[in-house]
């Protein structure tokens, strides 16, 4: 090991600033309408790129 112990002195220092942050995002939702949610918002920017193309604007 060339390093010595810089993983551990960055793993330390990233534990120190995520102390108080939760590990992921609570928005409320189960998994599924997560899912659904993103799906949408997937299904509306590939209509606005269609509309986009048909009308020969580009973004």
């Amino acid at each position: 090991m060339t390093r010595g112990n810089q993983r551990e002195l960055a793993r330390a220092k990233n534990q120190k600033k995520n102390n108080g942050q939760p590990k992921q995002r609570d928005d409320g939702l189960t998994h599924e309408q997560r899912k659904q949610r993103d799906a949408d918002i997937m299904r509306q920017k590939q209509l606005k790129k269609e509309e986009e193309a048909k009308h020969g604007i580009k973004s």
